[in-house]
């Protein structure tokens, strides 16, 4: 199996995801289960979908009673080396939270804008991640998004 990493920008940070439990993975996706690295009140545990190419990586967070928390869905550029078969995520700021209510969230925007202020992500990477959050957005709106929720529960057991 492949190593993972997640790779953030603010702050800035690269971590080995070795506690990570893949359980299902291909050229398109992986998918993997996972506990938190830094203990939260809210949440837990969960699983993810990585889209590798659609630039999503989709998160079902859970809270210690195994109660959904909420969906959360990063934006990520991803890259993989095949001298080290390791795959590096990098967050590419921008998030949509579902709430258990339906809810549709977009936040940290204004990370994005600061990181592209700041030259912390180019031009070009600041298009490439509006570009993904709106392909996001038009899934959910749409109702193609739960195809990747139905992915998601069909590999929690």
């Amino acid at each position: 199996m492949p190593a993972l990493y997640r790779k953030r920008l603010i702050p800035s940070e690269c971590i080995h995801l070795k506690d990570d439990i893949i359980v299902s993975c291909s050229d398109d996706y992986i998918i993997t289960r996972w506990n938190t690295l830094h203990p939260k009140e809210d949440f837990s545990h969960g699983i993810s979908y990585y889209a590798i190419n659609k630039g999503w990586k989709i998160s079902k967070f859970y809270k210690k009673d195994n109660t959904l928390a909420y969906i959360y869905c990063d934006i990520i550029d991803t890259h993989y080396d095949k001298n080290t078969d390791s795959y590096t995520f990098t967050d590419l700021l921008a998030d949509v939270i579902i709430e258990n209510n339906g809810l549709v969230r977009v936040v940290d925007l204004d990370e994005l804008a600061e990181a592209c202020q700041s030259h912390i992500i180019s031009n070009d990477m600041l298009v490439t991640s509006l570009y993904r959050l709106n392909d996001l957005l038009s899934s959910i709106y749409s109702g193609s998004f739960k195809d990747y929720i139905e992915e998601l529960a069909a590999n929690e057991k």
